[in-house]
Order: C-alpha cells, then structure tokens, then sequence
C-alpha cells in the first residue's frame, strides 16, 4: 500500500486531548515546525514559515504521549501524512494531519527520563476539556497553556 511516512521535527503546540473512545484510545494535538535559515544580512539565524500539523495517537501511543508531553515542548513524530479538504461555513479548509507511528522527546534540545509502562499499567490522563482549536496556544480564549508537571523522580543507581 502506497502511504506517505514523513519524520517532522517541531514544538508541541496544544496540549493533548486524550478520549477514550469505543475503538480504544486516541489523543491528538497540534505541532508547529518552524523552518529557520542563517540570515546572511543580519549573521543570525532567523525563523521561517511555520506549518502546523494535527498529530494524531491511538492505543498506548495516545496514552503515553497524553502523560509525556506538554506545550512547548520539542519533539520528533514520525507517522503517515493525511491531507484533508473541507468545507466549513461556505469556505473551504485544508488540514495536514499525522496519523502518529512514534512520538518522542528531541534529545538534540533537552533532556528526557525514558520509563517503560507495563502492559496492565497504563498513564491515562484524567479527561480535560476541549481546546479551541482555531486559536493558537497562548491566546486569552481559556485554554491553559501554563499547566506545570512534577519533576521526574531522581534515579537509584
């Protein structure tokens, strides 16, 4: 089967939405990739034009990368690229989604402590309201994007 599998690498923008649906579970959120070039009339680097996606997890995916990540966090995904078109109040919309492989923390920008999760044992987040997915992260429309998560427990040796 012919699909498209693209590696984007990019910033988590909306904090996930987690769902528990009939099929299993599924999270989703949005990813801003920002292109950069080295400005030569300046001598720095400067941003580009910034694409979002629609990152989408299911089964233990959509739970690990529910507890995992947060806004404004970098991140590596890896999955099949979907295009959709759709007509919404007479104008037309056009949405890059990513049906997700893998998900993980980029290790060229940070740090990460990996845990494995057992087959019973699942990080589910308790359910969270929707966001608003037509206003970017850090607009006044209610949505928390300054949710803070508890340090990693330091490592026994």
């Amino acid at each position: 089967m012919n699909e498209t599998m693209i590696c984007v690498v990019g910033n988590v923008a909306t904090r996930p939405v987690f769902r528990e649906l009939a099929n299993g579970p599924s999270a989703r959120f949005r990813l801003a990739v920002t292109a950069r070039y080295w400005d030569r009339e300046k001598s720095a680097w400067t941003d580009g034009h910034t694409n979002f996606f629609t990152v989408w997890a299911n089964r233990q995916l959509a739970a690990n990368a529910s507890a995992s990540l947060a806004v404004g966090e970098p991140v590596i995904v890896q999955g099949r690229l979907k295009v959709r078109t759709d007509v919404r109040e007479g104008q037309n919309w056009t949405s890059a989604d990513i049906d997700a492989v893998a998900i993980g923390h980029d290790l060229a920008r940070g740090t990460a402590a990996f845990r494995r999760t057992g087959k019973a044992e699942t990080a589910v987040s308790p359910p969270q309201p929707e966001p608003n997915w037509e206003t970017p992260a850090g607009e006044p429309d209610g949505t928390d994007t300054t949710e803070q998560r508890p340090e990693p427990a330091a490592a026994v040796a």
